[in-house]
């Protein structure tokens, strides 16, 4: 194996950590601000790109495919220099599901919507993956470019909400919203469809368009996307007090005593 073996605890229900167990020279690497805790022994240092970059065009590369996913264009390595086990724990930036992925177990990719990876055994590579279907990079809720995670080591990924895990047969097709993909294979076909229906277009309040996930493989859907309750958290801020209905509204205006 390239990458380093890591033991792992996820602790917590709704706001999750992950504690890694790293054994005397292992290393883990994190996206910049997942940091929780270290036990002392550990040495943390930030790089450029994931680590797994030649000479300064490579680190570059990596950086510049970082940029285009909209993530850090550094990443931070944690080592534990001491002769005995130690622990680093990283926490989700927000209420949902930590998400743990052997790769070796998944024919050594997995592809994921750009802000979903937490952190990963040392030698897994974090790169982009790009759509190559016009529609689907106009259309599929995360552009042209995800996230891709290749190797043979743990990674972890996290969730908005809860995530729910099928497994598709080959042919067996499931239509989802854009938004709530979290990961999938590389066996997985990703693709678009339109909603249909003037009715279901103009009033459905679910989008234009489903995103279509083609078996065979798995896929990770999660319940609450970060960008679907960052728009209910706008509308509650930006409403006026009492105008939830026009009859509470009036009662609410006048509990406030701003009625007549």
């Amino acid at each position: 194996m390239n990458n380093h073996e890591i033991d792992y605890t996820i602790h917590g229900e709704e706001m999750q950590c992950v504690e890694i167990e790293l054994d005397p020279q292992e290393s883990v690497i994190s996206e910049p601000g997942s940091f929780m805790m270290m036990t002392d022994g550990i040495e943390m240092k930030t790089m450029f790109g994931d680590g797994n970059e030649k000479g300064i065009m490579g680190k570059l590369f990596s950086a510049g495919k970082r940029l285009l996913t909209g993530e850090n264009l550094f990443m931070t390595v944690y080592t534990n220099h001491s002769a005995g086990k130690k622990q680093v724990s990283f926490a989700a930036p927000y209420s949902g599901k930590i998400i743990p992925l052997d790769l070796s177990e998944l024919n050594g990719k997995v592809i994921c919507q750009k802000d979903s990876f937490l952190c990963a055994a040392k030698g897994v590579a974090v790169g982009i993956e790009f759509q190559k279907k016009l529609g689907t990079g106009l259309f599929g809720g995360e552009g042209f470019i995800m996230q891709k995670l290749e190797g043979d080591g743990m990674c972890f990924v996290h969730s908005g909400g809860h995530v729910i895990e099928k497994v598709l047969l080959p042919g067996e097709v499931l239509k989802v919203d854009t938004g709530c993909i979290v990961a999938f294979t590389q066996e997985v076909d990703y693709d678009i469809q339109f909603v249909g229906g003037i009715k279901n277009t103009l009033f459905g309040g679910e989008g234009l368009f489903f995103a279509q996930l083609r078996g065979p493989g798995k896929v990770w859907i999660q319940t609450l996307p970060i960008s679907r309750l960052a728009n209910r958290i706008l509308q509650f801020g930006t409403q006026k007090k009492g105008e939830e209905g026009s009859l509470l509204g009036g009662l609410g205006r006048m509990l406030d005593g701003d009625g007549m």
